[in-house]
């Protein structure tokens, strides 16, 4: 393989982490040393627009679309991506060949010491569809504004008064050493985003030679989980704008999934869990679907 190895990732202070992580294990796998790697940023049109919830703009794809074009035009070798920004469907070209190990899929909330503590009509800050649901359901009389940008963006939102508390990924916070921020959201109250705290890599499908340099630093129990969750996404026609949570959990061979639906508004919601057996991801969405409500049921296309 021609050296240096050009690892592509967005530019936010997370993401330019995470591209380190990956090089540093792959460093360590394959006895190279820092020089024999180039981290390679890449603005996406995420990062370029700030002030309209992702649903609105396109998706998911927003935070890939310029990554994957360097990918397949052959300016970088891999993308690094943090694997709940990826659209549940990729382009045939290009394989999700490794996963870091995963880090803390739990939400932390910043500003109450929980979401009971808030007090009547406080303002929460957040533009995701789970979280909104999630929120809403457990408080109804929660006000929810729109909060975009990177970590830093919306701290110094909360800090400036837009929102009385907000919810951030325990993974991202603590990948930027903010491990003492906020409080951590148990997933028996609020379960993860589907693939949150996990660090994927991309490389062109035809490259062995990448494929297989990455292989090296796969996290197996990583790797099932998310595409376990993947799958249940992709049986639910889930996409950006559909409020579901999710977690796999693995214990040796057998694989745990729970998952729920939400209506926008947390005014309705299904919840499953399946324990064992194949195609989990499969059975736990056709069973969700099968007993949602219609205003449940009408955010998915499965």
């Amino acid at each position: 393989m021609t050296l240096p190895i050009r690892i592509g990732t967005r530019g936010s202070p997370l993401a330019l982490i995470q591209a380190n992580m990956v090089r540093a294990a792959l460093m360590a796998a394959h006895g190279l040393t820092e020089d024999a790697f180039e981290i390679v940023p890449v603005v996406t049109s995420g990062d370029r627009i700030q002030d309209r919830a992702l649903a609105e703009l396109g998706g998911k794809a927003l935070w890939t679309k310029e990554l994957d074009r360097a990918l397949m035009a052959g300016e970088i070798d891999c993308a690094v991506h943090s694997m709940k920004d990826v659209e549940t469907i990729r382009p045939v070209e290009i394989a999700i060949a490794a996963m870091l190990p995963r880090a803390d899929v739990r939400d932390r909330l910043i500003g109450a010491e929980s979401i009971e503590a808030l007090p009547a009509f406080a303002r929460i800050g957040t533009s995701s569809p789970r979280r909104t649901a999630q929120v809403q359901a457990l408080r109804p009389d929660l006000r929810v504004v729109l909060f975009r940008g990177n970590v830093a963006t919306r701290l110094a939102k909360l800090e400036a008064g837009e929102a009385d508390a907000t919810l951030l990924a325990a993974a991202g916070l603590g990948r930027l050493g903010h491990h003492d921020v906020g409080v951590a959201v148990p997933v028996d109250v609020m379960l993860p985003a589907p693939a949150q705290g996990a660090v994927g890599i991309e490389c062109r499908a035809e490259d062995a030679a990448m494929r297989d340099r990455l292989a090296a630093i796969d996290d197996i129990a990583t790797s099932v989980a998310v595409k376990v969750e993947r799958a249940l996404l992709a049986a639910l026609g889930a996409d950006c704008r559909s409020p579901v949570a999710a977690l796999a959990m693995c214990d040796g061979d057998a694989v745990q999934l729970s998952a729920t639906l939400y209506a926008i508004d947390g005014s309705a919601q299904v919840s499953g869990r399946i324990d064992k057996g194949a195609d989990v991801g499969e059975r736990l969405a056709a069973d969700l679907l099968a007993r949602a409500p219609a205003s449940v049921r009408a955010l998915f296309a499965g």
